[in-house]
């Protein structure tokens, strides 16, 4: 699809600044790599390289000054004369690699380059290719099956399973922080360990506890400080992961000691694999055991079949993974934290502050549970907390902080110094408060969602033709959102055709917005009163005609809750309305999904 053989379903495909999407694939400056090299068999191996610049009909001087730099660069310039029959198979695939890098293309497509090589020359020949990108500085994608190839060559890895997407990283990060229980399987060798289990929060520990074992160890709580704590009181169960290298056949070498029953030990020479089971009364075979570990152990060691030993583990390496979805329970930013909260009037004691209540959050007095989002911290306020960490997320500063016994996340912009105190404010519209299990306060919602249709029509424009300024016909574009009409932009119209094809017209697509992209334009009850407009230029009403249902008043800022047809909607206001009301949007700063494929477009 990059190459262009093949058409996108939708979305945008940009080679550089351009996108090209209707551009034909010899236009599109890539070059491919095939599995199998496909060399032309009856040309020798300057004819393959040259073969393709030719056909763009470069000089002589240069296609030869090119195909023998290529040839230096890769090794192969005695094998000029030579036929691809007269090469081994790491000949010919630099050979395919020097064809396509002779034309100095964008991006170098790689498509399984070295599944048919031997294991020896296939670790050379990622060596040469990473080298290579290194000196061409030019983008290379790369597509594999064996993730050792990927985490030694990419620079970011695209972990996909059954045509999905499961994430997109560094191959340190892929490792460290995996996104969901298949990536933490498929990278790092051998596979990490996976059991069944439960979290139980007891105070400033946890305990982990392994299904169908004896095993239950108390971790200390900082390790779970990003954990959802929706898993802490013991009722959901969890998916424990621990790879290899994280567990020591030396019970001294961590303080968190099990017991396992050896199966089998494989000597790698560098280490040995030693295979086990924590369940030491399974009659199982080890490959069904749910409860089945493999651990690393020094070169040399031995253990006998059916041998009871104790290892250590390093539980701060641990991962955990929601039992259903597979997903990280804790991911790199987390979601929200959770703290403790005392109401008493109009005001609540949490993080070790007293924080005055705004108009719109109003419970009963009494003991909460405090759900804070990560959006809703920021620094600069009245709360104080001490900066305990701070990390890069893939380009974002995310600091840990701790107010009272919370650990609190917040994205920032600004240096801050560690083991300092900083000040933080909380955005109280964000937060939730629940009791006895129930919420009590809800969040404002933050995300509106209207459903529409995209339209075309033809409109009269006036354009300067041989120094004479005449009426032409031109394509116009609007959205037919809640009952009203809206212009779209021609560049945002036709980013929508390239995602969802010609026949984007007229199918229903979903508008998301923010209650700040959305604004009260005029009471509907005026602009409507007259019957016929004072003028025949007179504009119809604009906007979307919607029935207020009631303000919310957050301190420093306001929101009015609106319904358009049975759909409600959060608009930010700066004063009072009244109803009946017009809203308008920031129309280029729309969200667009198309609703029957649930793809976004824009």
């Amino acid at each position: 699809m990059i190459a262009g053989l093949e058409e996108i379903t939708a979305g945008e495909l940009r080679i550089a600044d351009t996108v090209v999407n209707d551009m034909e694939p010899k236009d599109r400056d890539i070059a491919m790599v095939f599995q199998n090299y496909a060399l032309y068999p009856h040309m020798t191996v300057y004819e393959n390289m040259a073969f393709g610049l030719r056909l763009r009909h470069l000089p002589k001087e240069e296609i030869d000054r090119k195909v023998r730099e290529a040839a230096h660069i890769l090794g192969i310039t005695e094998y000029l004369d030579r036929k691809p029959k007269a090469m081994s198979g790491g000949q010919r695939q630099r050979v395919a690699l020097g064809r396509a890098i002779v034309r100095n293309p964008k991006v170098m497509l790689l498509d399984e380059p070295l599944s048919n090589l031997d294991a020896k020359l296939r670790t050379a020949m990622r060596s040469e290719i990473s080298k290579l990108h290194h000196k061409l500085q030019t983008t290379f994608i790369y597509v594999t099956h064996d993730q050792v190839e990927a985490m030694t060559m990419g620079t970011r890895i695209v972990v996909m399973k059954d045509g999905y997407v499961q994430q997109i990283d560094t191959p340190r990060n892929l490792y460290r922080f995996p996104g969901n229980k298949f990536v933490a399987g498929f990278i790092g060798t051998p596979q990490m360990n996976f059991f069944d289990g439960t979290l139980t929060q007891h105070g400033n520990k946890v305990t982990v506890a392994f299904d169908d074992t004896d095993i239950k160890l108390d971790a200390p709580i900082e390790y779970f400080h990003k954990a959802n704590r929706a898993y802490l009181d013991g009722s959901k169960p969890v998916i424990i992961g621990i790879r290899a290298e994280h567990i020591s056949t030396n019970p001294e070498q961590y303080p968190f000691v099990a017991k396992c029953r050896v199966s089998h030990v494989e000597e790698l020479g560098t280490d040995c694999q030693v295979y086990a089971d924590f369940n030491l009364n399974s009659d199982d075979v080890i490959g069904e055991s749910p409860t089945k570990v493999i651990i690393k152990a020094p070169a040399g060691s031995y253990y006998g079949v059916d041998s009871v030993i104790s290892v250590s583990l390093d539980l701060s390496q641990l991962h955990f993974f929601d039992a259903e979805t597979e997903k990280t329970i804790a991911p790199r930013i987390p979601e929200e934290v959770v703290a403790d909260a005392h109401v008493a009037g109009t005001t609540m004691s949490a993080l070790n502050a007293e924080i005055e209540l705004p108009a719109s959050i109003r419970p009963d007095d009494g003991d909460y549970r405090l759900y804070i989002p990560t959006a809703a911290v920021s620094l600069g306020g009245d709360i104080s907390a001490k900066v305990l960490e701070e990390e890069d997320v893939n380009g974002q500063r995310l600091v840990h902080l701790q107010a009272g016994e919370t650990v609190l996340f917040v994205i920032v912009d600004k240096d801050v110094q560690l083991g300092k105190t900083a000040k933080i404010s909380v955005d109280l519209k964000l937060i939730r408060l629940e009791r006895d299990g129930e919420t009590v306060v809800q969040p404002l919602n933050c995300v509106n969602s209207l459903v529409g249709v995209i339209s075309k029509h033809k409109v009269k424009a006036e354009k300067e033709i041989d120094g004479k300024v005449k009426k032409v016909n031109e394509l116009a574009f609007s959205f037919d959102i809640g009952g009203a009409s809206f212009d779209c932009p021609r560049e945002l119209a036709m980013r929508l055709v390239n995602g969802g094809g010609q026949h984007i017209f007229g199918k229903s697509l979903e508008f998301r917005f923010t209650p700040y992209q959305a604004h009260v334009c005029g009471s509907a009850q005026q602009v409507d009163s007259a019957e016929t407009p004072a003028t025949e230029e007179a504009a119809p009403a604009a906007g979307m005609a919607a029935v207020l249902e009631s303000c919310s008043d957050y301190g420093k800022e306001k929101f009015a809750t609106c319904l358009i047809g049975d759909k409600k909607i959060n608009v930010h206001i700066d004063e009072e309305i009244s109803d009946p009301i017009r809203i308008s949007l920031d129309v280029e700063a729309l969200e667009i999904h198309e609703v029957a494929r649930g793809i976004r477009l824009a």
